[in-house]
Formats: C-alpha cells, sequence, structure tokens
C-alpha cells in the first residue's frame, strides 16, 4: 500500500520500514478507539530513504465504524497531516512516536441514529438528570428536573427537532418538542442556537407547562455537548464548521496530534 502510495521504488530494507510503520501506526490508531470496523493508514513520504531519518511528508488515516469511549459512535473519521517527524527507533520496537505535536485537517460524520444512542450513554444521561433551573422552580415545587426519552431528527441547513419528556409532581410525561439551529462556539462546543417550541406538536393543555420546559431544556442541551469531554487520547479535536445532510452531521475542522496512545 505504501508503494502505491508514494509511487516511488525503494530497496528491500527501506520497504521494510514502510511496512513496519503502516502497521505501528495502524495499530496505535486503533488503540485510539474502544472499536473499530475499519482503520486504513497510509504514508507519503518522498524519497522514501527520508523515513530513516524519521522525515515524513504526510500521514492519512480513514476509520469507519468508530467507538468512543465505549459508548459513543463515529461512522467515519478522516484526518491528514503535514510533514511529521517521527522517532524511527520507536517504530522498529512497535512504537510510534512523534518528536514533536502536530496539526491535521480533519473530518467527522455521525449518523442521527448514533446520535440519539448517545443520548443513552451514562456520561449524558447523568448531565440530563437532576438539573436544578432556577425559572422552573415554580413549576416543578423546587425539585430538580430530569430529562428522558430523548429522540433528535437532523433537519436540511443544519436545523433538528427535539422531542423529549419529563415528570412534574403533579403532571407526569409532559411533552418536550424543540427546534433549534446547530452552530458551533469556541470551536469545540455544539450549540442549539434559536431554540423554538414547537407548539403544534404538544396538546392544548399542556403548552403552558411544556413551553418553559423545552426552552430550559434547550439551554440544557447548550451548556453540554463539548468535545472536551469526549476527548482522546494525546489528540485535540476542533471545529471549523458543520453541515446536516441525508441523516448525519458532518464536522470539518483540525485535529492537534500531542502522542499516539500506548499499545499493549
Amino acid at each position: 500500500m505504501f508503494s502505491g502510495f508514494t509511487g516511488s521504488s525503494s530497496n528491500s530494507g527501506t520497504d521494510l520500514g514502510e511496512r513496519m510503520l503502516n502497521a505501528v501506526a495502524t495499530q496505535s490508531i486503533r488503540h485510539l478507539f474502544t472499536q473499530s470496523d475499519y482503520i486504513d493508514v497510509a504514508v507519503r513520504c518522498f524519497p522514501s530513504s527520508k523515513l530513516l531519518q524519521g522525515s515524513i511528508d504526510s500521514f492519512k488515516m480513514n476509520g469507519r465504524g468508530l467507538v468512543i469511549r465505549r459508548q459513543f459512535e463515529v461512522e467515519e473519521m478522516s484526518f491528514e497531516t503535514d510533514a511529521v517527524a517521527i522517532d524511527f527507533g520507536a517504530v522498529i520496537k512497535g512504537q510510534l512516536r512523534l518528536k514533536q505535536p502536530t496539526q491535521a485537517v480533519a473530518q467527522i460524520v455521525l449518523s442521527e441514529a448514533a446520535i440519539n444512542r448517545a443520548f443513552e450513554a451514562d456520561l449524558v444521561k447523568k448531565r440530563l438528570c437532576q438539573i436544578e433551573v432556577d425559572s422552573l422552580m415554580s413549576l416543578s415545587g423546587d425539585e430538580p428536573v430530569s430529562f428522558r426519552d430523548i429522540q433528535l431528527d437532523l433537519l436540511p441547513e443544519n436545523r433538528v427537532k427535539i422531542a423529549a419528556k419529563t415528570d412534574l409532581p403533579n403532571c407526569k410525561e409532559v411533552p418536550i418538542q424543540l427546534k433549534a439551529t446547530l452552530g458551533i462556539e469556541r470551536r469545540r462546543r455544539i450549540s442549539f442556537r434559536d431554540p423554538e417550541f414547537d407548539a403544534d406538536a404538544v396538546p392544548e393543555s399542556l403548552r403552558g407547562i411544556a413551553e418553559p420546559l423545552t426552552l430550559a431544556f434547550a439551554q440544557v442541551l447548550d451548556d453540554m455537548v463539548d468535545l472536551d469531554r469526549f476527548d482522546l487520547d494525546g489528540v485535540l479535536l476542533r471545529l471549523n464548521r458543520l453541515e446536516t445532510h441525508d441523516k448525519k452531521l458532518v464536522f470539518s475542522g483540525y485535529a492537534q496530534v500531542e502522542h499516539f496512545p500506548g499499545m499493549g
């Protein structure tokens, strides 16, 4: 694979080094994820003899069916670096070690189904339970509010529709119906902008209760989705833009790679 990527021929010793680097890099990247269906790594190095000095022109990774922290599914992830300096001696020992941090252009694709499964993850459910919202104290009898049964629909033009439920002391199964526009704050947080209460999806008798609960839920979501809470070992992700397309949420940005995880 490496020789085809570089479009060059090399001596057998360098060929061995190339194959070792690809194998070590693939295994190192697999250790970023709890699970992976497919990971492909390609290294660009011309002339290939530069590899022996630890100099690489670029490093490219494509992965599908990835799972982060056991519960967060990524349909696709790819990144490609500029020039990278590695410790080739470490490669011989089965390790991938950067001589200095590097940046990579990155793209992440999440499916609508995976996003909804993420709402059932322990980390997310914990942040949606027992929430104290001052504006709701009169409705909840000064008790914390918990949100559950969340269903998100991805709409065109970065819009989302979200349904959920909550319980009040004197009213169970209160429907939450929300529409909002997705955005990016500080390159790391997903924001839910211009939230709107979808009154048509709520029985008229419950709208007076459901509307303030829905807007409070939007505020909770807006403070919750932060990439730094879903960190990968040695890799810091930052976002430039997002787009909803065909029931998928596509992020583009960059990855700051400090180090690769240890193997074994």
